[in-house]
């Protein structure tokens, strides 16, 4: 998962790309209709709210304190700045001296943090399972990222879905178009980036060195995951994960992908034109928009999926975060605003979208005209709503309070197959320092 420097300036580029969105009609049928009365729900209060990105997530929840406040004027939302590392720790040290009523009432987690929060300090987090919120307005796979034992803890935020991005104009050049690539395996995919790498000299994808990004997006879109629904360890025998790993090396030997000692490095080869494409979640969006002179020449679509996999799909995710309600706080009132904002305003993300580059994982913004809306620099095709529907179709990922340890034994087993250890081995190896560190 990308670190917050990096997410901080992504949204920053994908805010000025698409800012030219801005001022577009709003199909917000529904939002200013007067909420009915709600006896348990106080009147008025002030709703502390902490966040991590001035211009990403701390102006969108200033934004929903906003519309919120047109309905309810005498509540104010006090959206407070703090680094996800503060959360953290706050929430673990707040937990373990028994402070909880310091949590303010709506926090942001990442998504591949909650589970682990949830489960290791229960006490902080609302149930929100029969809180009314519209769960099926979701696509099911963010959803889960905060359940935990059948119960919601969460509201989702930011689209963390992945997409494959390339060049129109080098896949012409190999005599391809960008239909050629949608709802492709990983087959196909190797053998039109090697047509590709003919044509032009140039390999389709690039990654990072030792970050198993990519090989996590190709898991998660297969349903699988490296822990079991009991939170055991599931690597060294996990079907999906070593087709994964198969598929990954051969990306690197036939020429196709090639990586990349840091992210630096990594953004600058596509936005270099060294590379004829990028696949990650549909944040990597801003980063491409920086190459100016390529305006016009991206088109995006789904993933490849593993090839002679059960439960194999097109869809994947890779980042995103979801909203926390404390079970000490002003509870009530938190599950009404985001009942009212991120979870029920057109408005809200038709105004965040164009400023911030948020994309919803709210399902029914896709329908808005601002989603709908054509980005030029993608060859005029309404990105953000195709975006959207992909979201609906990506399989859930079991993360569990260990997914970080995880994630890091498998880049290490990863670097190892591809200087050549047997990947049986190396996701042996993998497995035994996973089940280590969780004593």
């Amino acid at each position: 998962m990308l670190d917050l420097n990096r997410r901080t300036f992504l949204a920053g580029a994908l805010s000025a790309a698409a800012v030219s969105m801005a001022g577009c009609g709003s199909d917000s049928a529904g939002d200013t209709t007067a909420p009915k009365a709600d006896a348990s729900v106080p009147t008025s209060g002030t709703l502390d709210a902490w966040c991590w990105d001035p211009a990403f997530n701390v102006y969108a929840m200033k934004e929903a304190g906003k519309i919120y406040a047109a309905k309810h004027p005498d509540v104010k939302m006090n959206a407070i700045e703090t680094p996800w590392d503060d959360i953290q720790t706050k929430i673990t040290t707040l937990a373990q001296s028994q402070k909880g009523d310091q949590l303010p009432d709506i926090f942001l987690v990442q998504n591949n943090a909650f589970q682990k929060n949830v489960i290791n300090y229960p006490d902080l987090f609302a149930d929100l399972t029969d809180s009314g919120l519209a769960y099926d307005q979701f696509g099911e796979s963010v959803v889960n990222y905060s359940t935990v034992d059948g119960k919601r803890y969460g509201v989702p935020f930011d689209n963390g879905c992945a997409i494959t991005g390339l060049r129109t104009d080098l896949l012409g050049q190999a005599g391809l178009k960008i239909d050629d690539f949608t709802d492709i395996t990983w087959d196909d995919y190797i053998a039109k980036g090697k047509q590709v790498k003919a044509k032009t000299g140039k390999p389709i994808l690039s990654g990072q060195s030792g970050q198993p990004d990519i090989v996590m997006m190709m898991l998660q879109s297969a349903g699988a995951s490296l822990f079991t629904d009991d939170d055991k360890v599931n690597i060294v025998d996990n079907e999906p994960l070593t087709k994964a790993l198969e598929v990954y090396k051969q990306l690197l030997t036939s020429g196709v992908m090639t990586e990349n000692n840091s992210w630096d490095q990594y953004v600058g080869s596509f936005v270099n034109s060294n590379v004829a494409g990028v696949m990650n979640g549909m944040w990597i969006l801003g980063s491409v928009q920086t190459a100016k002179a390529q305006a016009g020449k991206w088109a995006i679509t789904n993933l490849p999926k593993l090839d002679g996999v059960e439960g194999a799909t097109n869809y994947s995710a890779n980042g995103g975060s979801s909203w926390a309600v404390s079970a000490q706080g002003n509870t009530a009132l938190a599950v009404d605003f985001l009942k009212e904002t991120f979870a029920g305003s057109k408005e809200l993300y038709e105004t965040i979208l164009p400023s911030s580059g948020a994309l919803a994982n709210w399902t029914p913004a896709a329908e808005t005209e601002v989603y709908k809306k054509p980005v030029a620099f993608f060859n005029d095709e309404a990105i953000y709503s195709k975006i959207v529907e992909y979201s609906k179709s990506v399989p859930s990922n079991r993360t569990g309070v260990f997914y970080y340890e995880a994630r890091d034994a498998l880049g290490a087993a990863m670097t190892k197959v591809i200087k050549g250890t047997d990947i049986k081995t190396a996701l042996a190896e993998a497995q035994k320092a996973v089940e280590f560190a969780m004593k």
